[in-house]
């Protein structure tokens, strides 16, 4: 079967290319490959409600709002390049449809090739495996996620754009040893280190992407036990691995300034290094080093054990993290 009638398939068309050249002058889709994807794929059908924040929490927006001016919010706001609150529970968010600017930037960072076979961590509302189907083919895509309620809720969505990936329920953690091997795998949430399974499950010369701490780590796999790569320039805020320990820092420490902290580059080496350094260690660190940015870290992956680094893997700047 094909995808189901739309009823806002018109005035959607209309939203998703004004969010094609919003994404492009943010710098991403130079691939025509995935600006025909982000063209194509209508996200207002991944997100068929969702949340905004109001006065005392959150507010819903759904398509099926009996009033036409809410109606008429929720589509624009399912084109907005911002990320989008899909699923609170007991107040906390447990899912969401990220920024499209970002997800076409870290879909680009795969740099897939036909014929390639893919691992998404984290369902989340399907759209980001709709547009990896409509790259690729379905039949190369797969995604997992552990809340059946979320893998249910994106397979009936990917079927009512017309995309049929594989949607499996289990721990991402663990990836998909039964669809295995892969060429490329990204986590579409945040990560304290990367789990030895995913490597396991790659063909040789894989390309791993995930957000650790708040960035975006690139990684080239060369067998079961040995990765090495670099984080991308971005900052990335994902929710984190549901049943991992991702960790951020609370609070501001005595005696650490409120620019300092308040400064996201430095929440980004905070976080990454907290189980080595304290925040006062944390900072003569970055005062030292006159504030790197991203691009200056990397993550080493090697024979049982992982380590962050700063401009390379054999020092004199190294900390161990937790084990995959």
């Amino acid at each position: 079967m094909g995808a189901q009638r739309d009823e806002f398939a018109e005035d959607g068309a209309r939203a998703r290319r004004a969010l094609v050249r919003e994404i492009e002058a943010y710098g991403a889709l130079g691939d025509p490959a995935w600006r025909a994807a982000f063209s194509d794929v209508p996200r207002h059908l991944f997100v068929p409600s969702y949340y905004v924040s109001g006065i005392g929490g959150y507010e819903r927006l759904w398509s099926g709002d009996p009033d036409p001016a809410r109606r008429t919010r929720w589509l624009r706001g399912a084109y907005r390049d911002a990320p989008l609150a899909t699923r609170v529970r007991d107040g906390e968010l447990v899912t969401s449809s990220s920024q499209p600017s970002l997800m076409a930037e870290m879909l680009e960072a795969l740099n897939v090739r036909d014929g390639h076979d893919v691992l998404e961590i984290g369902a989340g509302t399907g759209y980001n495996a709709a547009l990896l189907s409509h790259r690729l083919g379905a039949e190369h895509v797969t995604t997992v996620d552990i809340d059946e309620e979320i893998t249910e809720s994106a397979r009936a969505h990917l079927a009512a754009a017309g995309h049929r990936p594989a949607v499996i329920t289990g721990d991402g953690a663990r990836g998909c040893a039964g669809r295995a091997p892969f060429d490329r795998i990204i986590a579409t949430c945040t990560l304290p280190s990367i789990p030895y399974a995913w490597l396991a499950q790659c063909r040789p010369d894989a390309v791993v992407l995930a957000p650790v701490s708040t960035g975006l780590l690139r990684l080239r796999v060369r067998d079961a036990a040995h990765a090495e790569g670099r984080f991308l320039a971005t900052s990335a805020y994902f929710v984190a691995l549901r049943g991992g320990n991702a960790r951020f820092p609370r609070g501001r420490p005595m005696g650490l300034p409120r620019q300092v902290f308040d400064d996201e580059r430095f929440q980004f080496l905070r976080t990454l290094v907290e189980a080595t350094l304290d925040a006062r260690e944390a900072l003569a660190l970055w005062q030292r080093e006159r504030q790197p940015e991203r691009e200056r870290f990397g993550v080493t992956v090697s024979g049982g054990r992982q380590w962050a680094w700063l401009d390379g893997p054999e020092g004199p700047y190294a900390w161990p993290l937790p084990s995959g």
